[in-house]
């Protein structure tokens, strides 16, 4: 197989730019030169490049770039074990995100009622309560995502119960996967009638994990025969 430069873009679906980006950061093997100076690729570089674009759905291009070096640099065992790690780290992506669902599903669904002024919780407490640092909770503060109450300009801050339910519910999105501004648009949906909203939102999360896991099984289909045509290409017999 002889494949120009544009001829590579177009079998890996993506641009010339790319292709030589992608050999420039060592992802691809070194290209053969003909005689004028033009690149010639051979079926090893379309195998990394679809290898590379289905590993960086699934995993992040960074991901993807060290992986690929790794089999460029004849070091394919540790390839192999860095794409488990990443096959490990989208099972404990869906883990959270089922404990998630579970998690926000019932405190939503918790009554606040008869709320006293002994039910509210200081920083100190509820950082206990959730497992996370106070410093944590005044940086949701400083964001809007759980802003308690004081008594006075001086006063502590203290959580009420309905306080506490949403720092429960952040807590479990955080876990999750959600960056700190999808949280906060996420939010809204705990009132009223929109909290199936959030479900569809979680469910939608759930579909993108589906998205990158076969991402990667594409991906490591390609890496899979990259490795036989190394293997091939080093005992041509």
């Amino acid at each position: 197989m002889s494949l120009r430069t544009v001829d590579l873009a177009r079998a890996g679906g993506c641009s010339v730019q790319q292709v030589r980006n992608l050999e420039r950061d060592g992802v691809l093997p070194p290209a053969a030169r003909t005689a004028a100076g033009y690149r010639v690729y051979d079926e090893r570089h379309r195998w990394a490049v679809l290898a590379y674009q289905g590993l960086s759905r699934g995993a992040g291009p960074v991901q993807a770039k060290q992986l690929l070096r790794a089999v460029v640099s004849g070091e394919p065992e540790q390839a192999l074990a860095s794409l488990d790690g990443v096959h490990a780290a989208l099972h404990r992506e869906r883990q959270e995100l089922a404990r998630a669902r579970e998690a926000v599903a019932v405190i939503v669904a918790e009554p606040v009622e008869d709320v006293r002024p002994s039910d509210a919780m200081s920083v100190a407490e509820l950082a206990e309560a959730l497992g996370v640092r106070p410093s944590t909770l005044r940086h949701w503060d400083a964001e809007g995502l759980v802003v308690p109450g004081r008594a006075g300009p001086r006063a502590a801050r203290r959580y009420t119960p309905a306080d506490v339910a949403t720092a429960r519910v952040v807590h479990q999105l955080r876990r999750a996967g959600y960056g700190v501004r999808a949280v906060a648009e996420l939010l809204p949906a705990l009132q009223g009638a929109g909290r199936g909203e959030l479900g569809t939102v979680l469910t939608a999360r759930d579909a993108a994990l589906t998205g990158r896991s076969r991402a990667l099984v594409e991906g490591a289909a390609a890496l899979a025969e990259l490795l036989r045509s190394n293997e091939k290409a080093a005992d041509p017999r």
